[in-house]
């Protein structure tokens, strides 16, 4: 379980977050939604333990977040993190070495679902099987907490949809949480159990997406226009 308890977080005069109260549930895939600015990444790097609040603190399982948690979350940050000069092939024998909890076979399975030529340099790939490589290599770490920034960002929307749906596959619920953030809200929302909205810094609702189909009779992207309205 991530808890946030009085979570703020300033850099020099900006406030990236304002006093977040939340406590995010187990063996979901999660949506943190908001527009640009609005604190999506430092949320992330909170739990991943890239960053520090200026006030409160972050938990995963009741234990701060610090180098200590390191080893229970996968992060797929909008950065490329792999030597351009391996080949998929070489990349995720790299990470194998670096990650105890590297699932190699998991991760040449995403690759090849995904159709990326592992033989491949990686610095010969399109920007959208870059993307495809960095999804495998999150995925392929069995860890408790998966954060996966922007996942989309660069594929093609042609196969978004095939490889949206296909990643359950690769997801075990039992014993992992995944939260995403995106703008493609709509295409996600196939895989959303929970969504959480933020702007501006604060967490204005955590919501079961069901309920909101259920209680509202809305999409989650209608849902959001009418909470940032109220917000305004």
């Amino acid at each position: 379980m991530i808890t946030f308890e009085n979570v703020s977080k300033r850099y020099l005069t900006k406030h990236a977050l304002t006093d977040v109260n939340v406590t995010i549930p187990e063996g979901k895939i999660i949506g943190l939604v908001g527009s640009n600015g609005s604190g999506k990444s430092t949320f992330m790097k909170m739990i991943a333990g890239l960053v520090g609040p200026s006030e409160g603190k972050v938990m995963i399982d009741q234990e701060t977040v610090s180098r200590r948690t390191a080893n229970k979350v996968a992060y797929l940050s909008e950065l490329d993190a792999y030597y351009s000069f391996f080949s998929v092939k070489e990349t995720i024998d790299f990470f194998s070495s670096q990650f105890q909890d590297f699932d190699v076979e998991k991760a040449n399975d995403i690759v090849d679902f995904m159709e990326v030529d592992s033989n491949q340099k990686v610095k010969h790939l399109s920007k959208g099987n870059r993307g495809r490589l960095k999804i495998a290599l999150t995925l392929a770490r069995e860890v408790p907490v998966i954060l996966m920034d922007e996942p989309l960002s660069g594929l093609d929307p042609m196969v978004r949809d095939s490889i949206v749906k296909g990643l359950l596959s690769f997801i075990d619920l039992e014993k992992q949480t995944v939260i995403i953030t995106t703008h493609e809200v709509t295409e996600i929302e196939p895989l959303l159990e929970t969504v959480i909205a933020i702007r501006n810094g604060k967490v204005l609702a955590l919501e079961d997406v069901e309920t909101i189909r259920e209680r509202d009779r809305m999409r989650i992207v209608d849902w959001l226009k009418k909470m940032y309205q109220e917000e305004a």
